[in-house]
């Protein structure tokens, strides 16, 4: 294992009618005005780069460039209204610079919230496949810093293993049940705990490849997040695995439920047949085609490059990836 350090000041205030705790909270961390920010999906991801541009001087985008460093940022509190990325308790943000399709993650501590108000039923009049983005974000969330070559903690593996298949029982629910109080508030707290550094206590920082595949897809073709993790992790599953064998033998038999029969690599393939299998089950996609978008080569090589740059020049734990084979994981899932 590694030496970690972990970090989540985030008062959390969880549970039914918590939305009306929000004045109280605001007080609490002394604020005199407040700055609304709304709307779905990485609302809180803006509002943090909201924060660090209204603190420092200059184009925020720097920051996400990595030209830079924060030197500030706004307190920040907020009001979840979807289980799915983890920023109301994570150091991390991504933003798009809509003039070039770049999409860019920014990390810093100073940015996380001061309180997240959780109330799971504000949840429930999510659209479906919003419901299932989340679940799959968060999934993948843990995933990243799951499937490593560097160090793990067995206490550690066995709470993202847990997180894991807590989200993938209350998911199914959802897809049947989506006004089920006890899956929205399983997922929700799934969320939070799946991206403010727990599950990757002990590891070397995990892999990230699949976020950082799809960013460049999500740059692209603005594509839903989660939708698209979904897309891509298959063929980055199967073009890793070998490289990576233990661990997607272990996610086989722990979290998809496999038997413990045949080869190590019969198991590992079992566990990512498993996975897809999942996805179709709450209406997310396996391959580029099914989310609707269909690359050129042009295409795929634009998006390797820049994930390469993005990446300086390779990224990933389980294995690691250069440009070229970013290129071949986007052909196999196109």
């Amino acid at each position: 294992m590694f030496n970690f350090r972990y970090f989540t000041p985030t008062e959390v205030c969880f549970g039914k009618g918590t939305v009306d705790n929000v004045g109280e909270y605001v007080k609490k961390y002394h604020g005199t005005k407040v700055l609304i920010h709304y709307g779905g999906g990485s609302v809180i991801d803006s509002t943090k780069a909201i924060g660090y541009g209204l603190t420092n001087e200059g184009d925020v985008w720097d920051l996400f460039a990595h030209a830079r460093t924060a030197d500030a940022c706004m307190p920040l509190g907020c009001i979840l209204t979807i289980a799915a990325a983890g920023s109301e308790m994570s150091n991390s943000c991504v933003i798009t610079k809509k003039d070039t399709g770049e999409k860019r993650s920014y990390n810093n501590d100073i940015a996380r919230p001061k309180f997240a108000i959780m109330d799971p039923e504000l949840t429930m009049t999510l659209p479906d496949y919003q419901t299932a983005c989340g679940c799959t974000d968060m999934l993948m969330h843990t995933e990243e810093r799951y499937f490593t070559n560097g160090g793990n903690m067995e206490i550690t593996d066995s709470i993202a293993e847990a997180l894991m298949r807590t989200v993938i029982k209350h998911a199914r629910v959802l897809v049947r049940e989506p006004e089920n109080y006890e899956a929205r508030a399983e997922v929700m707290w799934a969320g939070s705990l799946a991206h403010n550094g727990l599950t990757g206590c002990g590891n070397d920082g995990g892999d990230f490849s699949s976020h950082m595949l799809e960013h460049e897809m999500g740059g692209m073709f603005d594509v839903a997040h989660g939708a698209g993790l979904a897309a891509i992790w298959p063929s980055w599953a199967r073009y890793v695995y070998k490289e990576c064998l233990p661990r997607f033998k272990r996610f086989a038999l722990h979290v998809m439920g496999i038997e413990n029969e045949g080869s190590d690599e019969e198991i590992a393939l079992a566990g990512i047949k498993a996975m897809e299998s999942f996805y179709h089950s709450i209406g997310m996609p396996i391959n580029m085609r099914e989310l609707g978008i269909e690359p050129t080569e042009e295409q795929i090589l634009e998006m390797a490059h820049r994930c390469a740059l993005a990446a300086g020049g390779q990224q990933g734990s389980a294995k690691v990836l250069k440009e070229e084979d970013m290129a071949q994981i986007y052909r196999m899932a196109r």
